[in-house]
Formats: C-alpha cells, structure tokens, sequence
C-alpha cells in the first residue's frame, strides 16, 4: 500500500515530482481548520508553508500521521507539542532559504542607501528630481548585525566585500569565530551606539520582542538605517515610524510585520520606508531546496529512516524510555531555567551526574536534552538531541560531562553549571520517582521547586521589608503569589528567594522589584 500525503501549501513542482516517486499525493491548499481537521485522517504525512495553522486539533484527527514538514524554517505554525506526544515527527528545511534571504538582506540594504524605489516609482511619475534622492555609500560604514546564525554570517560575509567594517551581537558565539569570518562581537548598547545601519537576523522570543524600541533608537547614530527580513516583531513599528518622523532614522526596510498582511502598519505611510511583502525566501532556488529537502526528508520517515532536520526528535531512545524519560524532561527544563538566569556570552557548560544517575548507560543523551533546553528558545535554527552538540561547538560553546558517586545526600543529582563572559550560574535537580522531579538547588541555594510555570528568583540582603515590598509589588500588577522559598547560608547575609506565581510578571513590575534597597539581581523565568 503507497503511502498518502497531503499538501496543503504551495510547493515547489521539484518537491511534488520527488513525493510522487513514492506516494498518492494530494495538493489542497487553502483548508480551514475545520476541513483540515475532516480530511487529515486519511493521510500518513502532511507537508506545509507557512500558510497552513497545524494546530493541536488538527494533529489529533490525523490518526495516521508520522510526518509533518514545513517547506521552510520557521515552524511557528506547527503545534510541537502536540505533534511529539503523538508520536508524529516534524522536520523543516532551514538551510534551503538561506542565500536568498541573505540576498533580499543585501537588496534591501543597497536600496535604502540609494533611495532606489523611491526613485523609480518618481521617475514612473513622469518626475525628474535627482537631488531629492540623493544616496550614501556603504564603503566605510559600520554594519551592526544582531544574530549571527547562518543568515548574519552570509550577510556580514557580503558586507565585507563591500569593505563594510562589521559589528554584531550574539550572546551564543565566541568571539574566536566571529573573528575568523571579519566581525566584531560586541554588546548589543555598544551595537546600537556604533552602527551606521542595523539589520536583524534573530527569532522572534520574549527576549527579542521589541528588541528595537523607542529606547534603543535614542542611543543610535542620528540617521541610523534599519533593516529587518527576519520576523516581525523584533523591531517596535511605532517607535521606529516615530524615529524616521523625526529624523533621527534616516530610512528602514522591512521585510516582515508584525501582524501579516499589515494593514495597519505605521510604516506604511512613510516614504522613506521600503517595504516588501514577506519576500525573504521568495527565490526560485529557495523554493526548489525547501520543497526537495522536506520531499527527501518525508520519504525517509514513512520508510521508517531518520529526518535530517528534526525538530522534535522522541526525548529518549525506546528501548530506555522508562529509566531515562524523567530525567531527560527535567534537565531539558533545568536547561531553560539556567539560560533565563544567565546574562553574557555562553563560554561553556558543565554537567555532573552524581549518585544512581551517574550508572545509567546513556547519560550523553541527557546531555543533549540539556542542551536544547539552553539553545532552543534563544537561537533562530532548531535545536534537538541530534544537532545539539553540533550547534554548541559551531558556537564556540565548550561542553563537559562528569559522572560522581556523590549526591550531596540525594539518590541521584544532576548539576548543571554555565559560565559566560560575565558570570557563573548553576541548577540541580531530583529525581526521587518517575512522577516527582525538582529543582533542588539554585546558585549553592538549596530549593524544593516544581520545575513548571513562572517563577521569580532573586539574590538579596537578608533583612526584614525585602520580601514584603517584592510581593507588594507583584500584587499590584495583579500576579498572584502561589508559592515561596528562601535559602540562605547565613542569618544577615545574601538569600535567594524563589517566587513561584500564577502568570507572567510584567517587565515594569521587575524593574521596580530590581529596585528594592537589599535586591542584587530579580529575573522573571518561564520553566
């Protein structure tokens, strides 16, 4: 019996041709959910864009499905979650579209500086007005790029060529291989300060919404340009349209919105504004790699074989899913809570396993889970046990793992410690039963933290008032206090509080709790 799969998008006639070597193929584009959910069931593997919302529904009506692909990078529109717990594997293509949105970066790029739309659509006018577009020349400018992945790496390679002098910011890459490709890693207020133009090739996650506000455009250059192909979100519409009113930003060319189509951008209205329609990976060859990428990939999954670009690969081996499987899900959350408490440059992880988890055969897979639980919500190319190792070493990232007979008076402990450029921060978790995980000691403090939800830590004089005045605070942005925890090693000096509280706390609410008298350091983690 041939394989069915369903494509729901547009793909390239390259991908189809390959699907039909193997499988019935069905191209029906344009679905609601609701007719998604109805038809889904009938198929082994659905393939997508960006156009399709496979949601948690969807996925549950699709009984037979073992494959999801997205002919493309992002999978924001692809329930994860849901997908793993069925079982389904979802892969994408994220290298197919590189060169072409690195290029679009470059075109936006020479256009802004040579006014080049506005100029043609003048000219089409029946208007000659040459001193009104008066360009400049990007030989000699500084480049400020934000992200260094594969994207900003092909796009500071090009800028060079144009003997731009390169800039950029990425807390994930080592300054070794920045150097390597002519670019020097700064602090992202030094990026601001020092760029002549700005462009963004970072995800779109709570640390990089609104990245570019009205705050950070007060400390650029005056007649700063701005460049943003990569999600929109990451730059604040309104204060970048108030910037270029007023003229501190001499112009921006944007590729993405945050809201699609955007109607009611205030971009729109201004001239010195070039826009484009979400036209990144909009290239003949783009669309060509991504749909034989996700094709190949799909055929080797119903044939039982792995997918290249995993995004959800199973959290354990079947054959050790029951002894590992609670140990894996809690380091890959104690991964994520580390990384929200850090700041600075990753230099290197350490890992012990001390105690009855140092004898279990597979630690190195525990590791890779502890490193996506770092890497994944802060870099733009998925991560997974199969590519994590790889993509901490490509930046720079040194990783030891140590197993110990000791356990600090625990059966099993797992410690996990990250050095930046700027400080060092640990989490060790307890696994006491298959249903009972916690996070047991933060930074040398010893806690009993459930590792879900939002909680607020923080380092602080132990006196009286601290406590009280950062619940006060929490209760008048209405964010409900659940539970709480205090260690301390002595009566009067440092203690770390551990919050944990029923919905996220606003940002102003953690500045004013930063600003207590006694507080060192209040971060707000989601875990």
């Amino acid at each position: 019996m041939r394989y069915r799969v369903l494509v729901s998008d547009p793909l390239a006639e390259e991908g189809l041709d390959i699907l039909k070597e193997f499988c019935d193929v069905d191209v029906n584009t344009g679905l609601t959910e609701d007719q998604l959910v109805a038809t889904i069931g009938d198929y082994d593997a659905l393939l997508v864009r960006s156009g399709t919302e496979v949601t948690a529904r969807v996925i549950d009506a699709g009984t037979r499905l073992k494959f999801i692909g997205r002919a493309g990078a992002g999978v924001d529109n692809i329930n994860i979650d849901a997908a793993t717990r069925r079982g389904i594997i979802v892969a994408n293509a994220p290298e197919g579209n590189t060169l072409a949105a690195t290029e679009h970066t470059m075109a936006m790029m020479l256009s802004l500086a040579r006014n080049i739309p506005q100029a043609s659509a003048s000219l089409k006018k029946g208007e000659w007005k040459r001193s009104k577009f008066m360009g400049v020349e990007l030989n000699d400018k500084t480049l400020g790029i934000v992200g260094l992945g594969r994207i900003g790496n092909e796009v500071a390679k090009r800028a060079r060529a144009m003997e731009m002098k390169c800039i950029a910011y990425d807390p994930f890459i080592s300054k070794e291989r920045a150097a390597k490709i002519g670019v020097e890693l700064v602090s992202l207020d030094d990026l601001f300060r020092r760029s002549d133009v700005i462009t963004v090739h970072t995800p779109l996650i709570k640390e990089t919404r609104h990245m570019i506000n009205a705050k950070s455009i007060a400390t650029m250059k005056d007649g700063v340009r701005l460049i943003n192909c990569a999600r929109g979100g990451i730059i604040d519409e309104k204060a970048l349209a108030d910037g270029i009113r007023s003229g501190k930003v001499a112009g921006a060319a944007v590729d993405v919105f945050e809201s699609e189509p955007p109607t009611e951008s205030p971009l729109l209205g201004l001239d010195r504004v070039i826009v484009t329609p979400h036209l990144g990976a909009s290239t003949v060859e783009a669309q060509k790699n991504v749909a034989t990428s996700v094709a190949n990939q799909c055929i080797s999954v119903l044939e039982g074989g792995p997918a290249k670009y995993v995004v959800n690969a199973p959290m354990v081996p079947a054959e050790q899913q029951a002894l590992i499987e609670p140990y894996a899900t809690l380091a890959q959350k104690m991964g994520s809570l580390l990384i929200q408490l850090t700041e600075g440059r990753l230099e290197s992880i350490d890992v012990t396993y001390g105690g009855e988890i140092a004898q279990v055969p597979n630690t190195k897979f525990i590791t890779r889970v502890i490193l996506k639980g770092l890497l994944d919500p802060i870099l733009q190319m998925p991560v997974n046990i199969v590519n994590a190792e790889f993509v901490a070493k490509e930046r720079g990232i040194r990783v030891s793992e140590t197993t110990t007979e000791e356990a600090h008076g625990f059966r099993n402990l797992i410690t996990i410690a990250a050095t930046t450029d700027r400080m060092t921060e640990s989490v060790s978790g307890n696994v006491s039963a298959p249903n009972r995980a916690r996070i047991v000691n933060i930074g040398g403090y010893m806690t009993d933290l459930t590792p879900t939800g939002h909680v607020v830590i923080s380092r602080h004089i132990d006196k009286p008032g601290v406590i009280g005045k950062a619940a006060t605070i929490l209760g008048r942005a209405n964010v409900n206090i659940a539970g709480m925890q205090v260690g301390r090693h002595k009566p009067g000096e440092e203690a770390l509080m551990v919050l944990t509280v029923d919905s996220a706390v606003p940002a102003d609410a953690m500045d004013e709790i930063r600003k207590i008298d006694g507080i060192h350091t209040a971060k707000h983690a989601e875990i």
